[in-house]
Formats: C-alpha cells, structure tokens, sequence
C-alpha cells in the first residue's frame, strides 16, 4: 500500500457528533482518546468542537472555543503544533487556535468566507478546503447534487482564490466533503476523487458516514471504503478508528 498515505485521527469534543457525540467531551477523555490514536500510529490529530451532522444545533464561537482550548493546548505541547488541526467553520475559532500558535486549519466550511481565506494564509503547513455546499449546516443537507464535476469545479475554484489571497499551492489539501449534500451514489464516487484533481493532495473522510450503509459502524466497510480511496492516490485519511488501518498493515509505513 501506498506509504505517502498520512491518517488524521478524529476527536469531536461535543454532546452531538454522529458518531462520537458526548465520548470525548470532558477534557480528560479527549486527551486519553488522542494519546491512543497517536500510540496506534496517527500523524496528525484533527479536533472539532462543533457538529456538522444533520439538524446540528448551531453553538456560539464562545462555547465552541470552550470546548476545545484546553485539548489544543495540550496536544500542542505534547506532539508539536504541525500534529494538531482545527476543525472548525468560524472565524472568531480559527484567529483564536492561530494565537494559541496553531498550524492546521480544517475549515469544514471550505473558505467560503472571505476573512476565512484571509486568514488562511497564516496557517502553514496545511489547509483543508471541504467541499460545503451552502452558507450553513441546514441548507448543506438538504442539497443532493449528483455532479462530481461540480465539486472538482468548485473545490478548484476556491483554491484559486485561496491562492490569490496568498496561501501556498503546496499547502493546500482539498477534500470532496462526503455526506455534505450529496447523493448516496456520488458520495461512493467521491472515494476516488484523488484521480479527478491530480495536482492537489486529497483527504478522505469517509468514516462512518451514511452512505456506508446500515453497517456504517462496522469496521469492514470502512476498511473496503478507506482502501479504495487509497488505490486511487488519496494523500490523506480522516477517521475515527486509526488501529483499523494500521493494525491490519494496509499502510506501509
């Protein structure tokens, strides 16, 4: 298997996330969960504060920076600061993390905002532009576009601007945003998104979401799903179980 492939081990520190809503809320089981998925050989930790499933209830910037100040500056001292990426969607969040002396942005909004873009371009050595399509977590879930060119179009798009407002090229990491307002079908495509955009390095986050089934939670279908998004050239992996990947030697490390 292809050793360029890096995981970003996730950790939701919120009451609501599908798939590890409330586990990980108090600081000291964030801090314990993030200890085990660098030990089973993460390379990166990737941390949000805010749910973007459906019906999320949105939280003020307050409440999510409350969540995850203390778990960033931990990590941060702990593993160094180009370990540790921001998942986040606000402004406010990202200039906060940015000060605490941050590196890796995930806005799970994909820079729509001009002050996000701005802002981008002090972050180094990554980016994450997710593919979200609409102005909030609502209207996201109620689009079903079926197009792959779209996304490679807009996602393109957005890293030209990016580009623009003085970000990098080779900092740019563009993810396809599966679940965000697709259909079932794309969402399944969108596993070899790598192939579409050959000269970005692409992220993956496929773990646990719908399209996956009604064995969504089941280490199988991830595993088919994440290799057959590392097949077609993936640079990156975003998931809840990094022992799945490692363990079973389906890295080559």
């Amino acid at each position: 298997m292809k050793n360029q492939v890096q995981l970003f081990g996730i950790i939701n520190i919120t009451p609501d996330s599908f798939s590890d809503g409330g586990k990980f809320l108090q600081v000291e089981k964030a801090l314990v969960q993030a200890e085990k998925m660098m030990n089973e050989g993460a390379d990166f930790l990737d941390i949000g504060g805010e749910s973007t499933r459906p019906k999320a209830k949105p939280i003020s910037v307050e409440e999510e920076w409350r969540r995850v100040e203390e778990v960033l500056r931990t990590l941060m001292e702990k593993w160094g600061a180009k370990k540790i990426s921001l998942d986040t969607k606000n402004v406010e969040t990202a200039e906060k993390f940015l000060e605490l002396g941050g590196k890796i942005l995930n806005d799970v909004s994909g820079f729509g905002d001009s002050r996000m873009r701005e802002l981008a371009a002090k972050f180094a050595p990554q980016i994450i532009v997710n593919h979200f399509p609409g102005k909030s977590v609502y209207e996201v879930h109620e689009q079903e576009i079926c197009s792959i060119n779209r996304v490679k179009d807009d996602l393109l798009k957005t890293a030209e601007l990016l580009q623009e407002d003085g970000v990098k090229k080779e900092n740019i990491i563009l993810d396809p945003g599966i679940g965000f307002g697709k259909t079932m079908e794309l969402n399944w495509k969108l596993l070899d998104f790598a192939k579409e955009v050959p000269d970005f390095p692409v992220m993956i986050g496929h773990s646990k979401k719908r399209f996956l089934g009604e064995h969504r939670f089941e280490d199988e279908i991830n595993l088919k799903a994440g290799l057959r998004a590392i097949e077609n050239g993936v640079a990156f992996l975003r998931v809840h179980e990094v022992g799945l990947f490692v363990s079973r030697s389906t890295l080559d490390r």
